[in-house]
């Protein structure tokens, strides 16, 4: 049934593959379970009601991706979608929540109108091969650049803005610890190094201190409080402030999620040599299903998530590792203490906190990502310039969304000055107008 269902052998993977691959999923994926409540309850939203709201919508959409399109990418709100949704739209225009929800389930429905007609999935296939490449590389240096961050080997430093963490502090110990211990798993040809390596990290930050021991079970609380909580007359009443906040979530959502399934595609090998990804409607489709529940059951836009990489790398290659991962995300509704541990970030001076557990395999996914770059064609300046400021933007913005904005209008200012206009798609000119237009006046 199962080879039936994800065409296992054809994938060259196996049941234990799978299983691992998608732990390890769930595992670099889990602190969103933490931090989306965490952020959601600036507005007001009830914490402990969002959490719940978070573990469910990830598992549905989760396990929709991997029953329709069998691809092992994992979906839950998206990171930036929810500090815009709260810090512009609630807090920034003064809009309630509950306005907030409807807005954002009003563009997840027109992102599922998109998907019916295939809209999306040809801008992926419009994508230049070099942009792919490059997106995938990007991707890795952000995931790579978070995971300095959340380890405190990178920190925040005036002047140059960043700079070197304090290596001495246990939280960089136990990150440096658990990145070397994946590396060393990884050169000896170990499947599941990055699933081993935050096992091996955890018990290690036990005997730290840096990983606090919370129990096991716990139970799951209730999401009354933002369950069908979305007001839909108070939008009508909006105008055009709420008009320009359905369509920044659309755009937002829209192309982080074509960067993600690109970067995350190229790293598993699912692009064919044409550049087309096949499945992605119902890739996409999942994606759409995903932030339209999510919004329902009272949590902010639901998407494909990079970290996905990290499953991709310990062997994933179908949907059955998302099956694995969905019903993790259930199961954490019961075990809050033990995610919450593993996940739970350790908190330093001014109030910041640190991932240390998960530093590590980001670190190591995002050196895994980085092995595309080689594919770029380097010797022909409109392919590689615009690739490298794909790549670069980034991870200095923090976003998939500004790398491909930059990278569109980019190659098509050097394809067209370069007379070679013709071998762009017209999409690509299309939404490189659009990203101009949105730098003028949306920014």
């Amino acid at each position: 049934m199962l080879e039936q269902l994800f065409h296992l052998k054809q994938n060259n993977t196996n049941l234990r593959t799978e299983i691992i691959a998608g732990v390890t999923t769930f595992m670099t994926m889990s602190y969103i379970i933490f931090v989306q409540p965490a952020v959601l309850s600036q507005a007001g939203m009830d914490f402990a009601a969002v959490m719940v709201a978070t573990c469910i919508a990830s598992s549905l959409a989760t396990l929709l991706m991997g029953i329709l399109a069998n691809y092992p990418i994992s979906l839950a709100p998206a990171m930036g979608h929810n500090f815009f949704f709260v810090y512009a739209v609630c807090l920034g225009m003064g809009v309630p929540w509950q306005i907030a929800l409807a807005a954002n389930f009003i563009s997840g429905t027109i992102f599922l109108a998109t998907s019916l007609f295939t809209f999306r999935e040809k801008i992926i296939n419009a994508v230049p091969q070099s942009l792919k490449h490059a997106i995938a590389v990007g991707i890795g240096l952000l995931i790579a650049l978070i995971g300095l961050e959340w380890s405190g080997i990178v920190v925040a430093k005036p002047g140059t803005f960043i700079g070197l963490g304090d290596l001495r502090s246990l939280p960089c110990i136990l990150s440096i610890f658990g990145t070397l211990f994946i590396a060393i798993l990884l050169v000896k040809r170990v499947k599941a190094a990055v699933l081993l390596g935050i096992i091996a990290t955890t018990l290690l930050g036990l005997f730290m201190g840096v990983v606090k021991y919370q129990g096991i079970i716990s139970k799951p609380p209730s999401i009354a409080a933002t369950f069908m909580q979305l007001d839909f007359r108070g939008l009508l009443r909006g105008g055009i402030n709420i008009l320009s906040v359905m369509f920044i979530l659309f755009f937002l959502d829209l192309f982080d999620t074509v960067g993600t399934l690109i970067g995350v595609g190229e790293q598993a090998g699912f692009i064919d040599k044409q550049g087309r990804f096949p499945r992605a409607n119902k890739a996409l489709l999942s994606d759409a299903l995903g932030t339209i529940g999510g919004t329902i059951l009272g949590t902010s836009t639901v998407t494909s998530y990079v970290e996905s990489a990290s499953g991709v790398a310990s062997g994933g290659r179908t949907g059955l590792s998302n099956i694995f991962t969905s019903l993790l995300f259930l199961l954490a509704l019961g075990f809050y203490p033990l995610v919450k541990m593993i996940g739970g970030g350790y908190e330093i001076e001014g109030g910041v906190f640190l991932y240390p557990v998960i530093a590590p395999a980001l670190i190591i996914v995002g050196s895994l990502m980085i092995s595309n770059v080689v594919k770029i064609n380097w010797n022909d300046y409109s392919e590689s310039i615009p690739s490298f400021i794909t790549l670069m933007i980034m991870p200095v913005t923090f976003s998939i969304t500004e790398g491909i904005a930059f990278g569109f209008i980019t190659y098509s200012l050097l394809k067209l000055v370069s007379c070679r206009a013709r071998q762009v798609h017209w999409l690509i000119y299309v939404f490189s107008a659009i990203f101009i237009l949105r730098y003028l006046f949306l920014n």
